[in-house]
């Protein structure tokens, strides 16, 4: 998908913040469309289905987490990427904004290169959102063949035990989403096997001494992500 056929809607209700982002996103080639509070947000979304939506927490007539869990109800912006703008420490938003329903989180001050970087690592989950049904993953060096439960990095094939090749695909299934503790159990373990918290942490800390440590994100007290650089 070309720049110009992606819309990002931003959302603040403060003026300079959303000029300096709409500025820059646009520069890069990116529709932007703007709201001012969560209200105006869940409206505005509904009508012209962005691709991304990044949204500031505290906001008047309707917040961030609110409107993020009222965009979630909607069954047409399911594919639709959440980000919220959280102030440095905010661990407390950050949580509640992953427990709406948000994908990641951009933290201010807001640095316009940090943050054209951050938008383009989001929207490579476009182009890899149909990954999920694919026998085959291909991100950069690496390639993972779910049908034959391969692994091949930078040329060489790389045998992993069952546990840690679903956990591997699973997050590399859709760079740069976060992927939740609760989530990452059922779908790797099943609802049916009693498992303790610290054996996500034990593939992980596997899985980066065999792909590489920058590979894997760790968001705290929420779960994993896999990056892309």
């Amino acid at each position: 998908m070309k720049k110009r056929e992606i819309k990002i809607l931003l959302v603040d209700d403060e003026p300079d913040i959303l000029e300096i982002v709409r500025y820059n996103l646009s520069s890069e080639g990116y529709q932007v469309i703007t709201a001012e509070n969560g209200e105006e947000a869940v409206k505005t979304a509904t009508q012209e289905k962005p691709h991304l939506i990044i949204m500031d927490v505290m906001m008047p007539e309707m917040d961030g987490i609110e409107a993020c869990e009222q965009i979630r109800k909607n069954p047409d912006l399911d594919d639709t990427i959440i980000t919220f703008l959280t102030a440095r420490g905010e661990d407390y938003s950050q949580l509640a904004g992953f427990d709406a329903g948000a994908d990641d989180y951009i933290t201010k001050p807001i640095k316009p290169k940090v943050l054209v970087s951050k938008v383009k690592a989001l929207l490579r989950r476009i182009k890899d959102r149909d990954h999920e049904q694919e026998d085959v993953i291909k991100i950069n060096n690496l390639t993972i063949n779910r049908d034959e439960y391969k692994i091949t990095l930078r040329g060489k094939e790389i045998i992993l035990p069952r546990k840690e090749f679903e956990l591997l695909s699973l997050l590399a299934s859709k760079p740069g989403k976060v992927f939740k503790r609760a989530d990452i159990l059922s779908k790797v373990w099943g609802n049916d096997v009693v498992v303790g918290g610290r054996t996500i942490d034990v593939h992980i800390r596997k899985l980066r001494e065999k792909i590489g440590d920058k590979s894997f994100k760790t968001i705290k007290g929420v779960g994993y992500k896999f990056v892309v650089k």
